[in-house]
């Protein structure tokens, strides 16, 4: 029987080959035989596959030691790996050099960027994985090496379907034609752990994405990662450098066995669909969780074309927004948002793919992230080197006074340019590439000038404004002091025009002020002027001082005209809020009322 082929995907084209014929009895393994083609990494690192059944299993998940344990007992394989990767690199930065000396570089720029792409795809996953993380940020990269480094997120030389379709059949226990009524003749997508079917479920009929891992990824990416822990142990001790760059090798690998866990990411994918699938032009597919094993998996199939071929803007706003409330809400967020990741479908929606890398970000980095966009919008830099070791981006011995320094010659510039000038990527170094950095260097593509934090700014705002944390509240109320004290001062550097309408500005922070969640805002105001009445009525007392240098408030003419504009704002409020502001002056009497008989009490009793 001969399955009907499906029709080309406008995602990708499928190539013209030969119909596949489903057998009448499971399909033998196909093994590598002379004039048979194989894939590059297969011809070049496929020494490196065999491990035995006791040793595949004692990998499942990562583990430094058992890693050590099995390449103790291979010598000359690791000594091979060492070899090759030594050699192949070698060769290509002795080009480079020769290139330079030759004054030859600018002219053989695409050439080397080709045989980078080359080396790492037969180097294999672990190498083709750091490439990605560098290939997501436009800014940063050259425009020819980044067109190479792009064709690692989805295609790269896929290995013989045969051998895909042999380990659909053993993993999930069927003949395919049991499986799938129609399936494409080759992958549509082929990247560093696995490639891609397109395939119509015969039981459901439903159109399905089919990713079968590549064999030999796990022996690879094991022993790459024991030679780089052995190096990163080696730099650190050369370079003396505070950073265990082995526990960031770790960290990295861990996440790397969990995605090699397709069951891991059939989770991952059902639990961000649960969180963030009903996000406004949000589309997160499906899992088929009955056809899922640790080494395939099936999902709904995704139309659209990628993110960074279609220079949406509003999508890139949509993938921000989801990835502020992945950091800010729920602390779950895709850690591989790379490009060949992100799909706007046919019906104008932002589609997420690939659940396999995904991170926690725990409450007390949801508070700092967000401390750190006050504390840099508002120049308090002095604050935002704390930040930074509170995310982990510095570490606690770093001197203070130095890191305030270099923040400030960093960021000073830009922010005094305001906020749309400052890059998320230069904010929050590693942490922002996982995520909003990527979309910034997609948007950037398309606007020069985007930036993410300059768009996202008024929704930390807000978010700073609404969340329960204490934490938050009180940066909030120090925030409030240091800007309202500074008004006093200097009067503050105009908004531009083009970021917010002031009136609107306006209108949100009276309305927000006036409600129930806004009310220790009042408290804030409603105690400053307590003391600024408290200090005009005694200006001989010892608080003349600390008034002089913590009230918020004072006669400046360039004041008047915010509140004017505030107070043409009263009549749009609804009647509630008209009437909670009606209330403001008698909270405040009360205020005054007790102020004042606190300090009789004092005058009586000291």
């Amino acid at each position: 029987m001969v399955p009907l082929l499906l029709p080309s995907s406008p995602i990708h084209s499928f190539p013209a080959t030969p119909k596949l014929s489903f057998r009448s009895k499971p399909r033998p393994i196909i093994r590598a035989a002379a004039g048979l083609e194989v894939d590059s990494f297969t011809k070049k690192s496929g020494y490196l596959f065999q491990l035995s059944a006791f040793e595949a299993e004692s990998l499942l998940d990562y583990s430094p030691s058992r890693i050590a344990a099995i390449y103790r007992r291979k010598p000359l394989i690791l000594l091979r790996r060492l070899i090759q990767v030594g050699t192949t690199f070698g060769k290509w930065f002795g080009v480079r050099y020769i290139d330079n000396l030759m004054e030859r570089s600018d002219q053989m720029f695409k050439v080397r960027a080709a045989e980078l792409r080359k080396i790492l795809v037969e180097l294999g996953p672990a190498y083709i994985k750091i490439a990605q993380a560098v290939s997501s940020r436009p800014d940063l990269i050259p425009p020819s090496y980044l067109d190479e480094l792009s064709l690692l997120q989805d295609r790269i030389t896929p290995f013989s379907t045969e051998v895909a379709l042999d380990t659909i059949e053993k993993e999930l226990g069927l003949r395919i034609d049991e499986l799938f009524s129609e399936i494409s003749p080759e992958p549509v997508a082929a990247a560093s752990l696995g490639q891609v079917y397109q395939a119509r479920l015969r039981r459901s009929g439903q159109v399905v994405a089919v990713k079968v891992q590549r064999p030999g990824v796990q022996a690879a990416i094991s022993l790459d990662i024991l030679i780089l822990r052995f190096l990163a142990g080696v730099v650190k001790k050369a370079g003396k450098f505070n950073t265990d760059l082995q526990a960031v090798i770790d960290e990295w690998a861990s996440s790397l066995f969990r995605e090699m866990d397709y069951r891991k990411e059939a989770d991952n994918g059902l639990k961000f669909r649960r969180l963030y699938g009903g996000l406004k032009d949000v589309f997160v597919p499906n899992i088929n969780m009955e056809h899922t094993t640790r080494r395939v998996l099936v999902m709904e199939w995704v139309e659209g074309q990628k993110l960074s071929e279609v220079k949406d803007l509003y999508l890139v706003e949509v993938g921000v927004y989801c990835s502020f409330n992945q950091l800010l809400e729920n602390g779950f967020y895709h850690a591989d948002p790379h490009p060949g990741n992100l799909f706007r479908t046919f019906d104008g929606k932002l589609a997420y793919i690939d659940f396999g890398m995904m991170g926690e970000f725990k409450q007390e980095f949801r508070e700092g992230f967000i401390e750190a966009c006050l504390h840099l919008v508002n120049r308090d830099f002095d604050a935002l080197s704390k930040d930074f070791v509170t995310l982990g981006l510095l570490p606690p011995t770093a001197e203070k006074e130095a890191v305030t320094k270099a923040l400030t010659g960093v960021f000073q510039d830009a922010v005094a340019k305001g906020v749309r000038n400052i890059s998320f990527g230069d904010l929050l170094g590693n942490l922002g590439t996982t995520i909003l950095a990527v979309l910034e260097g997609i948007a950037i593509s398309s606007d020069p000038n985007y930036k993410v934090l300059g768009s996202t700014y008024p929704w930390i705002a807000k978010k700073v404004l609404t969340d329960s944390s204490p934490q938050l509240k009180s940066s909030l109320q120090a925030l409030l002091y240091k800007s309202l004290r500074a008004r006093t001062e200097k009067a503050l550097v105009k908004i531009q025009r083009e970021e917010a309408n002031s009136r609107v500005v306006f209108k949100e922070i009276l309305y927000f002020t006036l409600t129930e969640k806004g009310s220790f805002v009042r408290e804030i105001l409603i105690e400053e002027f307590a003391k600024e009445v408290n200090g005009v009525g005694n200006p001989n007392n010892n608080q003349s001082a600390y008034l002089e240098e913590s009230s918020l408030l004072s006669y400046q003419p360039a004041l008047v005209s915010e509140i004017l504009a505030m107070l043409s704002i009263i009549p749009e409020l609804p009647p509630e809020l008209q009437q909670q502001l009606l209330r403001l002056p008698a909270d405040l009497a009360r205020r005054l009322i007790s102020r004042a008989s606190a300090r009789t009490i004092q005058r009586i009793f000291l």
